[in-house]
């Protein structure tokens, strides 16, 4: 980032800190990243302290910041979304799981990075789970669980923005959440995502729209806490049609790579529009027709206990390859690793089978030896791509 932009060491919890600097340097927009700050109501501050800002503020944030909240949205607006339950303790928790057929899957109702979701295989798995998350595994975001039927089908990610009135359709990806290939292990912030997921139709994004996305948009109107920013709705395709798991209140990672890979349009003058309530009723969004991957390169250990420090040697790389720094560091002049998912390894392609070709062979140019990735990001796609012709 500091190749191109500022980099400013200011903590981002420290909101008082953050509005004063956004008002010495007359700072036109302020776009939030990370779900925590947005959870934490920085939004607000700043708002209060008349700096425009892209995302929502701290109590239309639920909708992320809270799986129970989302629910209670879906029951109120009739949006299709998985059975579930939400409990306050251990022993109801242990309960309700004779509600559920196995598989089944346990949620830390709170923010847990993208980790606070387990799909237990057996009633022990899922037991297990409960313990975890009531003996303060996944910390405060634990304290509360929802409990949720499994459902079956294909998933997939519909982004769109809005400025609490007026909505703009923007994409749609496929991330690949499990840490290992073939979709096993633990779930992970994503390994790996593509840009658009050709599995979500036209059809089927308009009845994302219809269904799920406008009456979210008008639910948390009514409730008093109108939404500003990216809704990033996490689907399940299934016989009955698309179906919301979640919703993050951030275009996600890696998600947000492939989808700035194809956008072409001017992205902050969009945010500053939305951010200031005017985006317009029918803004079409500006993309390429191009397939757009990325696969991130982790550290060893990841999720559990990555390993930093590894040295990294980027190699001779491709101009049309574009390599995000997820969790790096510089230090005495080398590239280090310094995170769990480290970098994210970006390209695209005239199809998805021609985008990952282009990726894996920018990432044999890479010297990570202690960092790793899964060799099967676009399986999906790329084998109806072959069974297409």
């Amino acid at each position: 980032m500091a190749e191109v932009a500022q980099t400013i060491d200011v903590t981002i919890t420290d909101h008082a800190a953050i509005a004063e600097f956004c008002q010495s340097h007359a700072i036109d927009l302020v776009v939030i990243g990370p779900e925590a700050p947005l959870v934490a109501g920085l939004a607000d501050d700043l708002r209060a302290a008349d700096i425009s800002v892209f995302g929502p503020d701290k109590a239309a944030a639920q909708l992320e910041g809270s799986k129970a909240f989302t629910k209670s949205i879906c029951d109120k607006a009739n949006i299709p979304t998985a059975g579930y339950a939400h409990l306050y303790d251990k022993a109801s928790a242990l309960a309700a799981l004779d509600d559920f057929q196995i598989p089944v899957v346990i949620k830390a109702d709170g923010l847990a990075a993208g980790k606070g979701v387990i799909i237990a295989e057996s009633r022990e798995d899922a037991e297990a789970a409960i313990e975890e998350m009531f003996s303060g595994g996944f910390g405060d975001a634990g304290a509360q669980v929802v409990i949720e039927e499994f459902m079956h089908g294909e998933e997939a990610s519909f982004f769109a923005l809005t400025d609490g009135k007026n909505i703009m359709r923007f994409g749609s990806a496929q991330d690949h959440k499990r840490v290992g290939e073939g979709d096993i292990g633990p779930n992970t912030g994503g390994m790996g995502a593509y840009s658009p997921a050709p599995v979500l139709t036209p059809s089927l994004e308009d009845r994302v729209m219809r269904d799920i996305i406008e009456p979210t948009v008008k639910a948390m109107a009514a409730e008093g806490m109108p939404y500003n920013g990216v809704l990033y709705a996490g689907l399940m395709l299934t016989e009955d049609g698309p179906k919301l798991i979640e919703y993050n209140c951030r275009f996600g990672d890696p998600e947000c790579q492939v989808l700035m890979m194809r956008y072409h349009g001017d992205f902050a003058a969009l945010l500053k529009r939305i951010a200031d309530g005017a985006l317009g009723a029918d803004e079409a969004m500006e993309f390429s027709n191009q397939s757009a991957m990325t696969v991130v390169m982790a550290a060893k250990g990841y999720p559990a206990s990555p390993e930093k420090g590894g040295a990294i040697d980027l190699g001779a790389q491709n101009v049309d390859v574009q390599i995000f720094h997820a969790g790096t560091a510089i230090k005495d002049g080398a590239l280090l690793a310094n995170g769990g998912r480290v970098l994210n390894v970006t390209a695209m392609g005239e199809s998805v089978t021609a985008a990952q070709k282009s990726v894996y062979a920018a990432i044999d140019k890479i010297d990570f030896p202690s960092g790793f990735y899964r060799r099967d990001i676009g399986h999906r796609e790329i084998a109806r791509e072959a069974e297409s012709g």
